[in-house]
């Protein structure tokens, strides 16, 4: 891994949403916050109106870390709590952190090196990238395969993993990304905008847990027709100026594009 200095050292801020995940907040918490990373840290959380004892555990934690913690009046969907903490982050480099144990946190230094260190503008982590270990259920990794499929075809990417959660960004193309989905569309809409970008794109593999509905999965069949619904409009049909801040920097903007 590539050392970076003092004087050179940029913040990571992980955004995380969450929705009743008291169950196992306590010992999320914990980790998170003693998480090692090769940058500064900034953990962002943001509880989209949890009904259960999320809220009191997140204000009862006593955090190490700089953080922030945004409480949203009502229930919005993963994709609000994402917009909104990443507008509220303050680091250089932002990644996606789901407030469960389904990946490993210990493989995140991995995933923001290459930004950190100038290689890339965008890491996705894969959980279907060959490395030779994992397993996954057959129709979870089949309707995965088939919208990554998609996606690639039409924004242009080469992924193995679109629907992954970690994602990292350089903070001056994720904040000036307008966004606007707000449960599960998160995924299919920034691929399909950072593929209208002139931009750096990494991918590496990862470990993935996955937890089953009893233990608070919440993504169902419908968000799935939903992704479909998503990755058609965005690559084909929103109208690409729309896409982006006016402040995006125009080295990230392809030569001869006119939708800015």
């Amino acid at each position: 891994m590539t050392k970076l200095t003092k004087s050179k050292l940029p913040k990571t801020s992980l955004i995380i949403p969450i929705y009743n995940e008291a169950g196992h907040l306590f010992d999320f918490l914990e980790k998170i916050d003693a998480l090692k990373i090769p940058t500064a840290k900034e953990l962002v959380f943001i509880d989209d109106c949890s009904k259960d004892e999320s809220r009191t555990i997140l204000k009862q934690f006593s955090f190490r870390s700089e953080h922030q913690l945004i409480f949203q009046e009502k229930n919005q969907g993963k994709g609000a709590a994402l917009q909104r903490g990443i507008q509220a982050a303050t680091g250089d480099i932002i990644i996606v952190q789901d407030a469960d144990f389904e990946y490993d946190m210990e493989e995140i230094p991995m995933l923001i090196e290459p930004v950190a260190s100038g290689k890339a503008d965008v890491v996705f982590g894969s959980r279907f990238k060959k490395d030779g270990r994992q397993v996954h259920r057959t129709f979870h990794y089949l309707i995965n395969r088939f919208l990554t499929i998609l996606s690639n075809f039409l924004s242009g990417l080469y992924l193995t993993d679109m629907e992954t959660c970690y994602k990292v960004f350089r903070s001056e193309i994720i904040k000036n990304i307008h966004l606007e989905s707000k449960r599960f569309g998160f995924e299919p809409e920034v691929t399909a905008k950072v593929g209208r970008l002139k931009v750096r794109v990494q991918e590496f593999p990862i470990s993935y847990y996955p937890r089953n509905y009893l233990e608070g999965k919440k993504i169902t069949w419908k968000d799935g027709v939903a992704a479909l619904r998503h990755i058609i409009y965005y690559n084909w049909f929103a109208p690409k100026k729309d896409f982006f801040s006016k402040d995006i920097p125009e080295k990230f903007i392809p030569r001869g594009a006119n939708w800015l």
